[in-house]
């Protein structure tokens, strides 16, 4: 067996499950060494650029040298340099250099670390809300169709877990789909109002490039729009400390713990229908449920995403405290925990968004199931139809009302004490007082009568709010997912 230390055998150190089990390669990318070290590097690129267009004496061959080493990095080198020095972005900014000795005495010309720290923060959380949109959208997308399927087919409500009136199989998903399209403008929302922090210095005040520039205000106003446009984004925060407010973490943190939530609600669900026997998850051929009951078909996807949602909702706690510690400009309490909690938080929300897809492609429907509970339930449900129908054939409110309460104590006494079924129709049918309806019963119970407005509803919806939100991600609306382990 390998040593712990050995690096040859990852099998031997703590891996992240979220990384090594779940997550997407794209987002794993995302928050990886390779893709935070490279936009550090292109930042000083920016910078540079930048600096060089207003006037600084920075060449040709400088911008060169850095555009031609973006992706060369030496992270054993930079390893060491961090080892030696204790402090990560000097680290780099010796390896580059190191690869651009031309360049080396212009990197990272005026900036402090939270240039490339917080910058590159932002343009990973913006990369993160434009991997998750497009997933979110897909899974609304399935979820809309399977709604739009089963629009019509009647199911028992309930309310407080009991029994309630009827609605249908595709307006319960309708109420998991607003939730979701809730979300999908939240997560827009937030990603469009994330700024840039720019070319702030440290403490925000910009005044080591004010002396690179002469005082020169506009020219560092420009320097400013021009980093900021380079890096794709339209604005940047015009107050900063040394760091861009913590506060713009809660508020991206936010959003994902609320879609945690809806996911937490939609699966919920899911598992419940699951013991009813009416809807199931997608089950493999060869896939074992338990391993000591063989019969059993456990909701396992809907369980992770559960599971794994909890996790997402509590991670927003750690911004709310780190934004109210900060210290005027700033303290660096908020480094270590920040390296975990912003890339946790994309990536769960990533796995259970990819486990929602795969749950929702492959809905089970039981219409059998579902067909037996209402007509558990409808007998009793319809007593109030039956008695208009009585009245309007010439009988008595009042009379017809206890003769009813006698008939359904009588069957619920067969259906919660002797575990019968409920034979309340059946008493009904036998009974003379209710003779002039007797024809009249079948029409009375059509399950279909006691939904309402619930397919119009869902077409509805469906047509003018929920296709619509989803326009902007048709590309990529296409394939199948296939869950990981």
């Amino acid at each position: 067996m390998a040593a712990p230390g050995d690096e040859e055998d990852v099998m031997a150190r703590y891996r992240s499950p979220l990384v090594s089990r779940y997550a997407s390669a794209e987002m794993a990318y995302n928050f990886s060494e390779r893709k935070k070290f490279g936009t550090w590097r292109r930042l000083w690129l920016y910078l540079a650029q930048a600096e060089k267009s207003l006037g600084l004496p920075i060449t040709d061959e400088q911008i060169q040298e850095m555009e031609a080493n973006l992706d060369n990095i030496d992270f054993k080198m930079a390893a060491e340099e961090e080892k030696k020095l204790r402090h990560d972005v000097m680290a780099h900014v010796h390896t580059f250099a190191h690869c651009c000795p031309k360049a080396a005495a212009i990197i990272h010309l005026g900036a402090t670390s939270c240039y490339v720290g917080d910058n590159t923060d932002l343009i990973v959380l913006r990369d993160g809300f434009n991997l998750l949109l497009p997933k979110l959208a897909r899974v609304i997308s399935r979820l809309a169709d399977f709604a739009e399927k089963y629009a019509d087919m009647p199911a028992l409500g309930f309310t407080h877990y009991q029994p309630a009136q009827l609605t249908t199989v595709g307006k319960r998903c309708c109420l998991w789909i607003q939730d979701l399209c809730m979300d999908l403008q939240n997560l827009e929302r937030a990603r469009d109002d994330l700024r840039f922090r720019g070319v702030k210095g440290t403490t925000g005040t910009q005044a080591s490039f004010l002396q690179l520039f002469e005082g020169d205000h506009s020219k560092v106003e420009e320097l400013d729009r021009l980093v900021t446009a380079k890096a794709g984004f339209k604005r940047a925060y015009m107050v900063t400390g040394q760091t861009y407010s913590r506060k713009v973490d809660i508020g991206v943190l936010a959003v994902l713990a609320s879609l945690g939530a809806s996911i937490h609600k939609i699966c919920t669900d899911i598992r419940l229908l699951a013991n009813l026997k009416e809807i199931e998850e997608p089950f493999e051929k060869d896939q074992i449920g338990s391993s000591a009951m063989p019969y059993k078909r456990n909701p396992m996807r809907s369980e992770r995403c559960c599971s794994l949602a909890r996790h997402l909702m509590t991670l927003v706690m750690n911004p709310l405290q780190t934004a109210a510690v900060q210290w005027f400009e700033r303290t660096l309490d908020d480094s270590a925990n920040r390296r975990v909690c912003l890339a946790e938080a994309f990536l769960t929300a990533d796995i259970i968004l990819s486990t929602l897809q795969n749950v929702s492609e492959g809905l089970v429907v039981y219409p059998k199931v579902i067909e037996r509970r209402i007509r558990q339930e409808l007998p009793f449900m319809a007593t109030e139809n039956i008695i208009m129908a009585m009245v309007k054939a010439g009988g008595n409110r009042q009379d017809c009302h206890e003769k009813i309460r006698v008939l359904s104590q009588q069957a619920a006494t067969v259906v919660k004490q002797e575990g019968g079924d409920n034979d309340f129709i059946a008493r009904v049918r036998a009974d003379p007082y209710f003779s002039p309806i007797h024809k009249q019963l079948d029409s009375l119970l059509d399950p279909s009568s006691f939904t309402g407005r619930a397919p119009q509803q869902v077409a509805k919806f469906l047509k003018e709010e929920v296709r619509p939100a989803l326009i902007p991600y048709q590309s990529k609306m296409g394939g199948k997912i296939e869950l990981a382990l």
